[in-house]
């Protein structure tokens, strides 16, 4: 009899903490909790405000964890007020918030199994412990302070009624892909306030070099402060080292106000161990095979951090979560996705075998690329870091995305007038088997490579009193002559931060990834501002007039006298110049005799089609039997 009185006061106790609310100090109130129970209509990852702001679902994707807790602000921390319910598959947890003030910024993170506090995979803000005290108030105003004392490791935040941003360039309209003229910029190295407020203060330096894109190295949360941004942990949190949500809205929007394309780096080829999806599924020094996102081991030899399976229906999810929400949230033009070449299952220690073609990879990058045509098919970028067989590559340009096309070695090797490895015809889409230029965005520099100007002086050839080695002068004009060959071949071209100026300072400088010199006093030295003027120029000539763009060309790269003939209708332009160090005769048939005008010197009346003159080294002209725009 006892026993049964006891029991029923047992039930009694169960049934009704199960009903009441559990109240906690904060005097938030918390939804009722039962083991298992469906996602409310509306949930998905991370947190939903509803009734106005007063209450959240919060939501995990955590398969096979055993129990979930949220803690946080409105609950003092505690582990055990306020635990989540698991959906019936196991697969998410949530809960309800309630009594919650609109207005106020809450911290919070998930308490995993007894034993784990990590922040929400899907949070746009981070606090962290560590990182956010060298962080300026000139740079993040009235950032939230980390709960010390409360809790360990990175917390998220939310907040219903955040600051929001009003746009103001809806009409913005994308430059072509082929008339592309692409500004990488590291915000770290670009100003010495590194942020989004400073960067904009050079945008007229931009608008007057004629870039019409600007590519931004990863700005998704990442690993400490001063980092080249491929570390990422929440890739739905802008970097606070760079400034807030609405700062970096403002900046795009001024860009479109400006014609100028915003394209984002995106990485999600790996994470790194800051990542609560990371620790999740952790041994302690690698992901588990419970992960439903990570490989357990690379399988390429490019990987850092730890390397997402992009075969798994979870990393799909997520990425496409990422892609959607960048797209819609800040209105970006188009995302680089660095080592694109990683998205695939098969392993190889050998980049010769892993660049081989991959129909498991194409058709992971087919698939993300008709998700991204399904948010915006306004022209959005997608570009490839990829670097693989040429074969893969086309199918990849044929479906419409872009592939960086690396001539950093061969164009350094023409600019020292080292000519023996010198010829960068592979910057033509047709030796790629490209039907289209537009698949095919070229540079000579970007954020991977030694700058050429560096090499120049460094390692220069000469020959008498021409000398590019320890000669700024000379080997500036090297850059340049470098530069009229680069925009003349037809398709979209990428700059990297200053190579416009000439940029000397090795990328090995405080360690390949570390702080560089921030040089603006270059703009200032007639010969680096001469530099500024020829590529203005050059970028003009390229956006103004189609012929650049021509499918119909022929050229010699080879040796010491280069050239490109582009030809369009009535009209043919000849590119030409003298990459040695002595001079050289240029023999070359125009096509047709007549006068020509010099985009860049005077015009010349030829006798017969055939072009017969005496170069200096460095010397170059861009000839058009129609005057160019």
């Amino acid at each position: 009899m006892k026993k049964n009185i006891l029991y029923l006061f047992l039930l009694i106790t169960v049934f009704n903490s199960g009903c009441k609310k559990a109240s906690n100090d904060g005097g938030i109130e918390l939804t009722p909790t039962n083991q298992k129970a469906d996602l409310p209509s509306g949930a998905k990852d991370g947190v939903v405000f509803i009734n106005n702001g007063t209450s959240a679902i919060v939501t995990l994707y955590a398969p096979g964890k055993k129990s979930v807790s949220l803690i946080g602000e409105f609950n003092n921390w505690l582990v055990t007020a306020a635990p989540m319910k698991n959906t019936p598959d196991g697969n998410y947890w949530w809960i309800q918030l309630d009594n919650l003030n609109p207005n106020s910024e809450y911290a919070y993170q998930f308490y995993v199994d007894g034993n784990l506090k990590v922040a929400d995979p899907y949070c746009e803000k981070v606090l962290d412990p560590d990182n956010d005290q060298y962080i300026t108030a000139a740079t993040y105003p009235n950032l939230k302070a980390y709960p010390t004392g409360k809790t360990t490791g990175i917390v998220s935040t939310m907040q219903a009624n955040q600051p929001n941003y009003t746009w103001r360039n809806a009409s913005f309209t994308r430059p072509a892909k082929d008339n592309l003229v692409i500004y990488e910029l590291l915000v770290r190295d670009f100003t010495s306030d590194h942020n989004y407020a400073s960067t904009l203060t050079k945008l007229d330096y931009l608008v007057g070099l004629g870039i019409n894109a600007i590519e931004l190295m990863p700005v998704n949360e990442f690993e400490g402060n001063l980092s080249w941004g491929y570390n990422p942990s929440f890739y739905f949190a802008p970097d606070k080292y760079y400034g807030t949500k609405t700062a970096l809205q403002n900046f795009i929007d001024e860009c479109h106000g400006r014609g100028i394309a915003v394209i984002m780096d995106m990485v999600l080829n790996h994470s790194f161990g800051q990542s609560p999806m990371v620790q999740l599924y952790f041994d302690g020094s690698k992901p588990t095979t419970a992960s439903p996102w990570f490989n357990v081991d690379a399988k390429h030899p490019f990987n850092v951090g730890y390397d997402f399976n992009h075969e798994s229906q979870a990393t799909k999810k997520f990425s496409k979560d990422v892609m959607k929400f960048w797209m819609q949230q800040y209105k970006i033009d188009g995302f680089r996705f660095d080592l694109s070449k990683g998205f695939t299952q098969k392993t190889s220690t050998d980049d010769a075998q892993f660049r081989l073609f991959d129909a498991s990879r194409i058709a992971i990058w087919k698939d993300y690329n008709a998700f991204i045509k399904s948010v915006d098919g306004n022209n959005f970028y997608v570009i490839l870091e990829h670097f693989a067989e040429e074969s893969e590559e086309k199918v990849l340009a044929d479906d419409g995305m872009m592939l960086w096309n690396n001539l950093n070695v061969n164009m350094n090797e023409a600019t020292m007038g080292w000519l023996g490895n010198s010829n960068f015809q592979w910057g033509f889409y047709g030796n790629h088997g490209f039907a289209k230029s537009d698949g095919l965005v070229t540079y000579g520099e970007s954020h991977d490579e030694e700058r050429l100007n560096f090499k120049n002086i460094s390692y220069g050839n000469g020959s008498g009193s021409y000398t590019i080695k320890g000669n700024l002068a000379i080997a500036l004009k090297r850059e340049e002559l470098a530069a009229a060959f680069l925009f003349s071949i037809p398709g979209p071209k990428m700059v990297w931060q200053f190579g416009e100026l000439g940029y000397d300072i090795s990328i090995d400088y405080n360690n390949r990834t570390g702080e560089k010199p921030i040089k603006w006093d270059y703009y200032s030295d007639p010969n680096r501002k001469a530099l500024y003027d020829a590529y203005a120029k050059l970028i003009r000539l390229k956006k103004n007039n189609s012929i650049f763009n021509s499918a119909n060309s022929t050229y010699s790269l080879a040796g010491g006298i280069k050239y490109i003939k582009l030809i369009e209708g009535n009209n043919t332009v000849v590119v030409v110049g003298n990459f040695d160090v002595v001079n050289q005769t240029a023999n070359i048939d125009f096509g047709t005799a007549g006068n020509w005008t010099d985009a860049f010197g005077s015009n010349i009346n030829l006798a017969s089609n055939i072009y017969t003159q005496t170069l200096a080294p460095g010397e170059y002209h861009i000839f058009s039997k129609t005057a160019l725009k």
